[in-house]
């Protein structure tokens, strides 16, 4: 069998607690994970997609609609996802593994290839559009070499640096001041960090409802950005705090460290 060069992994679950079984939640009749897939199939420079679920039985109907759809699917562990990461794409050992979330169901394909074009370009260990916070929420695109994430699969103690797959990639590479990974961070010329494209509660799927309705499911991220800005959808969310998940797990640390 012919190694993958480039795979996308986008994790899902039916087990969040602001908003249970969001990614199985429907927008005219769509699942907003087959959304995000749909979207996914357009990029250029992915040569696999893989959704890792859980081993939770709650799961199974995620793991048995990717089987529909003919999308490959792993499932492991339900709290430490950076091993769940590591186990989906072990079996091929790619050169490059790029990571989004399955909450994000409008992210743009054509983004995606561009900040895997710029990791490559750039040979980094570790390169994304995050490492400074200019895309709207939603957006996140991380890409990182196979070699990396089975680095930080080695080293990672931390519970936010198992639970979030990327904070151990991140604090220890260059554009932080570490010295384990190279890396690059691909830019956002204006700052759109405070519109929220993720659906992480009940308001967030209210957004994203209208923007389906409104412009339905294959504009590129800068449309439905303006789209928000300019009908003032923002407010429906604005003062939701921007990954709070990763702030909670950081406060565990402290209070099991």
């Amino acid at each position: 069998m012919e190694l993958e060069q480039t795979i996308l992994v986008s994790q899902a679950r039916s087990g969040s607690t602001r908003l249970p079984k969001k990614v199985l939640l429907k927008i005219q009749g769509q699942e907003l994970l087959n959304i995000q897939l749909t979207r996914l199939q357009n990029c250029k420079e992915i040569d696999k997609i893989i959704i890792a679920t859980t081993t939770d039985p709650e799961d199974n109907t995620i793991a048995s609609l990717c089987k529909t759809w003919n999308v490959a699917v792993s499932r492991g562990q339900i709290n430490d996802v950076l091993d769940r990461y590591y186990q989906a794409v072990l079996p091929f050992k790619p050169k490059w593994v790029v990571r989004v979330t399955s909450d994000c169901p409008l992210i743009d394909p054509e983004l995606v290839d561009a900040v895997v074009k710029f990791a490559k370009v750039n040979e980094a260990d570790y390169a994304s559009n995050i490492l400074l916070e200019r895309f709207p929420d939603g957006q996140d695109v991380e890409v990182f070499k196979f070699e990396a994430l089975e680095k930080a699969w080695k080293e990672a103690e931390l519970l936010s640096e198992r639970e979030h797959v990327t904070p151990y990639l991140r604090k220890n590479c260059t554009f932080n001041g570490g010295k384990l990974f190279s890396s690059a961070n691909f830019s956002c010329v204006d700052d759109f960090s405070d519109i929220r494209m993720t659906v992480d509660e009940p308001r967030d799927f209210d957004l994203m409802s209208k923007l389906v309705e409104d412009l339905g499911t294959k504009e590129s991220w800068l449309t439905y950005t303006r789209h928000i800005i300019s009908n003032q959808y923002n407010k429906i969310n604005s003062n939701i705090i921007r990954n709070e998940g990763m702030l909670k797990s950081l406060k565990d640390d402290n209070l099991n460290g």
